[in-house]
This record gives C-alpha cells, structure tokens and sequence, in this order.
C-alpha cells in the first residue's frame, strides 16, 4: 500500500487509500501512524468501503501546519476538509486517541457530514477534561512533561527511544510490539519536523482550554451514533473516565470494552476492532 497525497485545510495529507464504495476515515493518534490501520483497510474494503487512513498533520509523509495550528478544533476540520477533497459528502469516521479527539470535534462541527463514528481510547472531551479524578491526572503526567521545551524531544529519541517505547508497554502491557511495528512510529519521531508536531498537539492544549469556540463544541450534545470502544486494561485511561456520557450523545451511544487489549486494541487486536467497527456501521 503505497500513500497518496491530497491537499485539505491547507496541508498535504499524505493518505492510505483501500476498496471502493461508501468512505469510511480512519484517523491516528499519538504515538503512532497510518500505517497502524492497515488491517482495519483491508476488512473495510473486503466489505464493500472506501476505506481512507490519513496521516495526522504534521506527522510524515503529511506536511506540516503551515501556520502551527494543531489545535484540536483544527484537526476536526482536517477530518471535514479531508471528507470534502475525497470527494464524499458523508463518511463514517473511525478515530483513535488524537483521531478520537478530531472525530468529536468534526461530529460536533458538522453532525451532517458524519454519518456514524467509532471512537476508540479517548471519552468524549468534555468528560476527559472536565472530570478527570488523581489516578487519571497521575496517568496523564506525560501531557505536562510534553508542556516543556526541548527536554521531550531529547528524552523521546534518547537511547533508541527506551522512554517512548516503556511509555507503549505502560498504556498496552500485554501488546508485544514487533520492531516493524515500533519502526514506523520511530520512522515519523525521528524526524524533527515530525517529532516537533506531535508535540504540538499537548501544546496546544492550553489554547484549547481558553478557546469559546472550543468550548461551545465541548458543550454541544453530539448527534451521530457512535460506538466508542476502550481496551479493558488501558494503562493511559482508566475506566471510571468512561462511565456518565450518554448524556453527551443525543443521536444514540453504546461503549464496548474489548477484553485483553490495552490502549492501541486496533493494533494489539485487529481483528476483533475490526469486527467491532464493522457490526456497527453496516
């Protein structure tokens, strides 16, 4: 599978691109890439979608923001503009942790062009925000870490990314990743570009807080039924974060646990993400 390249919101979008038939986009998170979803294409494609996963902007291939905007209201509308320049007036979207947080935001923009959404890792924002107790700000540590200039940068590449990749086996204890599945993600952070992007994510964050227009959104009841999916033994958010949202959705919202899988389930268990993602959108 070879990535594409197409130009939404003002960045290329490197892209993987499988099947034909009704679009379905599959977004990434932190640490991680396109590639993680290549499962998740084949299955949607066998079943008759067009199945897009974009590389995040600013993560490589994809080219950077040109204005440094990677505020999370910014990556709802890459999922929209992405939708729109592949030629689609609807798409059912698919979002992991930052792709979780980027599927809420275009569903709470523009509830119309999101026909159904599948989360997976991440709460609705408001309830992650808003609500986190002293094991879940103890979790979250790394988010303050990353608030520093300079140290993360050295600490991540460090060693042969010794911290970054204990940091995987703390969210995902029971995933063995391979080196060819660690080698893609050290292939994006290892590029200072790429590195300095996915930083610029948490970096945002305060923005995020202080922003009304972010806040109105975080507010908004989402009106397309969703499935968000958590993996029972999570070491980056914990359970209790996941429980009280349904009042957040007003178009219909069910959670399923997927046991024996930590915080990247679509990779530790991609066949069982991907049927938990197929029985709901068909």
């Amino acid at each position: 599978m070879t990535p594409n390249v197409i130009r939404a919101n003002g960045v290329h979008f490197a892209y993987l691109d499988a099947g034909q038939g009704p679009l379905v986009l599959c977004l990434h998170g932190f640490p991680d890439t396109a590639w993680s979803f290549v499962p998740l294409l084949e299955r949607l494609a066998a079943a008759g979608y067009r199945a897009v996963a974009p590389f995040m902007r600013g993560y490589p291939p994809s080219g950077p923001a040109p204005d440094g905007d990677y505020r999370v209201i910014t990556l709802g509308r890459d999922a929209l503009a992405l939708i729109e320049a592949l030629g689609a007036q609807r798409a059912v979207l698919v979002g992991h942790d930052w792709g979780a947080a980027a599927t809420y935001i275009a569903a709470a923009l523009a509830p119309e062009r999101v026909e159904r959404m599948v989360t997976a890792a991440v709460p609705h924002l408001r309830r992650f925000l808003l609500g986190p107790n002293l094991r879940q700000l103890k979790r979250s540590r790394y988010m303050g870490f990353f608030q520093l200039r300079g140290i993360p940068e050295r600490r991540i590449v460090a060693d042969d990314f010794k911290w970054l990749r204990a940091l995987i086996r703390e969210w995902s204890p029971g995933w063995n990743f391979s080196e060819e599945d660690f080698g893609r993600i050290k292939g994006v952070l290892s590029d200072p570009v790429g590195l300095s992007a996915a930083l610029a994510y948490y970096r945002a964050m305060p923005r995020n807080l202080t922003s009304r227009a972010s806040w109105e959104l975080l507010f908004t009841p989402i009106n397309v039924p969703t499935r968000m999916i958590r993996g029972a033994d999570d070491g980056c958010i914990g359970p209790e974060m996941f429980e009280g949202q349904e009042k957040l959705f007003a178009a219909g919202f069910e959670l399923i646990t997927q046991q024996g899988a930590g915080h990247f389930m679509h990779c530790e268990q991609s066949d069982t993400f991907a049927r938990l993602v197929l029985e709901f959108i068909e």
